[in-house]
């Protein structure tokens, strides 16, 4: 346990983490200030702190280095702490420091919420008790006292800033493309952030990474943690078939560790059809605990014809006239987009549009390229979009959501999927991609003559 009776411990942000932190370390005796430069009214969080806690709101951050330990919130840059305080831990190397169960971490562009809850539901399947915490909105130190025989954290490349010893049993990097540049500065700064996931293992951990992104692929791993990978097809490069791998195989996923090998069915899983590579990454994660804990994976796998999954993310959420519905908005960046388009296995059309975060559209045209009808584009960045996939689908600018639904239903034709994937972040239009997502579903229920399969 983290001994923190008697110290003074300051609080960068007190957000939903940073009101953990708070009562964590109250629970645990220490002297507590917290400190954010939003305004005290602006903050839900500080109505109701804990006796002897003192708040700082609405001015600068005060001198770190007069306290023993500096606890930032995901979103302070370390540029704001780094060099300052004595020490600076975040509420994941705090949460890891008193787990005495293995941790399997994940983290990744995209798909890393998917394939947390995914861990989460196989574990629990197998007989384990496994809960999952950390980035999904849920705060890692809430683990902190549960009978637990698994603890299962999605990280951010934000919370991974300010890890210490954080030693997870298996990593996994699900993908990697351009993203956070704003706090990273490129995609090597962003690059070296993600690989802390990696930097205190050794041997006897996992590390899982994707086969087929050259840049996950290629994270540094430390000596003697043992390299697995998961692909879209199976591997025929011999060091992939050594190192162990899962892969998928039409609607199964085929598993090798050494001299262990599973076939595991998504038949029964209409849900997961889009989702196969996270599928695939979080039974390799479970796979790689098969000499620690009692896993069986055939049984594990019991828990993914129901398994239902995050809110838009891909999911199917209706049919008509024979015309899927696929509301994938949390699809904010470039990777993600590109994923749905490439998982689709019928003609699409494609809305897509918002805020543009900066990054080249360019490569979309490749995943669109053959897939994609036509392309309806909203937001502010539909001029962008439209130069980059000029040539190479037809485009129209439609503006709203609504009228991108109105006229996917217009242009769909039986055996079609109509896919929201924006590729944009959501603030030009909408509170988030949540609320994109929401309203994206209440167009399509309040198109005419509804044949919704929910």
């Amino acid at each position: 346990m983290v001994e923190l009776a008697g110290r003074e411990v300051l609080v960068l942000g007190l957000g939903v983490s940073g009101r953990s932190v708070v009562d964590h370390c109250v629970r645990r005796g220490a002297r507590v200030v917290v400190a954010d430069e939003r305004p005290q009214e602006q903050i839900p969080e500080a109505a109701s702190l804990p006796a002897g806690v003192e708040g700082l709101f609405g001015r600068p951050f005060p001198d770190l280095a007069r306290f023993d330990l500096v606890i930032p919130s995901p979103g302070i840059p370390l540029a704001r702490y780094a060099g300052r305080a004595k020490r600076a831990w975040g509420d994941i190397e705090l949460c890891a420091r008193e787990l005495t169960v293995p941790i399997v971490a994940v983290t990744g562009t995209n798909g890393k919420s998917t394939v947390v809850r995914l861990i989460e539901a196989l574990a629990q399947a197998a007989g384990l008790r496994a809960k999952a915490a950390g980035n999904i909105g849920i705060p890692a130190l809430e683990l902190l006292g549960q009978p637990l025989d698994l603890a299962v954290l999605e990280v951010s490349s934000f919370q991974l800033e300010s890890v210490e010893s954080f030693r997870p049993k298996t990593a996994v990097l699900t993908n990697l493309s351009p993203d956070h540049y704003d706090r990273h500065g490129d995609m090597a700064g962003y690059l070296a952030a993600k690989e802390r996931i990696f930097a205190r293992q050794g041997a006897g951990d996992h590390a899982i990474l994707n086969g087929d992104d050259a840049i996950a692929r290629g994270a540094k791993l430390p000596a003697g943690v043992e390299r697995l990978a998961f692909y879209r097809d199976e591997p025929r490069h011999a060091e992939a078939r050594a190192q162990g791998c899962a892969f998928l195989d039409g609607d199964r996923i085929g598993i090798r560790r050494g001299r262990r090998t599973h076939s595991i069915s998504l038949a029964d899983a209409p849900y997961l059809a889009l989702q196969k590579e996270n599928v695939a990454a979080a039974l390799l994660a479970l796979a790689s605990l098969e000499d620690e804990l009692p896993i069986d994976l055939e049984k594990a796998a019991t828990a993914l014809p129901t398994f239902q999954g995050l809110p838009h993310r891909c999911v199917r959420v209706a049919e008509r006239n024979g015309v899927a519905w696929y509301d994938d908005s949390k699809a904010t960046n470039l990777g993600a987009a590109a994923r749905a388009l490439e998982s689709m296995t019928t003609p699409i059309v494609w809305i897509a549009g918002g805020k543009h975060k900066g990054a080249d559209l360019a490569p979309l045209a490749a995943s669109a390229r053959g897939r994609v009808r036509v392309a309806l584009l909203i937001g502010e960045a539909a001029p962008e979009l439209e130069r980059a996939l000029a040539g190479v689908v037809p485009c129209e600018r439609v503006g709203l959501l609504a009228k991108a639904v109105a006229r996917a239903a217009e242009l769909s034709m039986p055996g079609d999927s109509v896919l929201l994937a924006p590729a944009c972040s959501s603030f030009d239009q909408f509170r988030n991609f949540e609320d994109r997502g929401r309203q994206f579903v209440d167009a399509v229920e309040r198109l005419p003559n509804p044949e919704n399969e929910r």
